[in-house]
């Protein structure tokens, strides 16, 4: 199992404050989900211990629709460093049937260089533990998708990013939240990098660190 007794009482405590029904097989359904986002393997293949997949897959397609894993996500995000805030994107590769549902909801695939993706954008504290996260299509670049996060993330002294991240009107937005950007500029970059405080900047790991909580493998 995932979840030990003393994290399975406290977790599940939050679960129902967010009205998720307390049914008897609650546990094993958070085990089976957890279970299946920490491996990857698709929802058929989850061992039969945790109950059957298909009621543990409609279970947690509806506590995402409802934003209710995203509220779980929220609540579990305490004691956190403000300080400091680190920005990163990565692409996960959807299958090759992913795409094409029929629905109109939006189902966050684009084309890529890597072909159909996901693009995730994420944003860690100080720990280097996930505070704030974005997904969209493949082909939404960190840019274009940066200034909805950092207008959801408190205030900081200081937000770091990569060069994916270079924008001017990007830094002005960090300022104008009280933040110094610490952003490398790319080669073309006309400001050059003389202000960059590249002693913070190689704690950018801890975001490339939050990515091993979030992806399988």
């Amino acid at each position: 199992m995932i979840l030990n007794d003393e994290y399975g009482s406290k977790l599940e405590k939050i679960l129902l404050q967010d009205s998720i029904d307390n049914k008897r097989n609650l546990r094993m359904t958070v085990e089976g989900i957890l279970y299946r986002m920490r491996v990857g393997c698709p929802w058929r293949d989850l061992p039969r211990v945790f109950g059957c997949w298909n009621s543990i897959y409609k279970r947690f397609n509806a506590w995402s629709l409802s934003r209710k894993w995203l509220n779980v996500f929220k609540a579990l995000a305490v004691d956190l460093d403000w300080e400091w805030r680190f920005m990163d994107g990565s692409y996960v590769k959807a299958h090759q049937h992913s795409a094409g549902a029929a629905s109109q909801a939006s189902q966050a695939i684009g084309r890529s260089r890597a072909g159909n993706t996901t693009r995730i954008h994420l944003a860690v504290d100080g720990y280097g533990l996930p505070v704030e996260f974005e997904i969209t299509g493949g082909e939404v670049n960190d840019c274009s998708a940066a200034p909805d996060s950092i207008a959801r993330l408190p205030d900081a002294k200081a937000i770091v990013a990569d060069k994916g991240y270079d924008s001017e009107w990007l830094r002005e937005q960090i300022t104008k939240k009280g933040a110094r950007a610490v952003i490398p500029g790319k080669r073309n970059s006309l400001k050059g990098n003389a202000d960059m405080d590249w002693g913070l900047y190689q704690y950018r790991y801890l975001a490339e660190n939050g990515w091993r909580m979030l992806l399988p493998g």
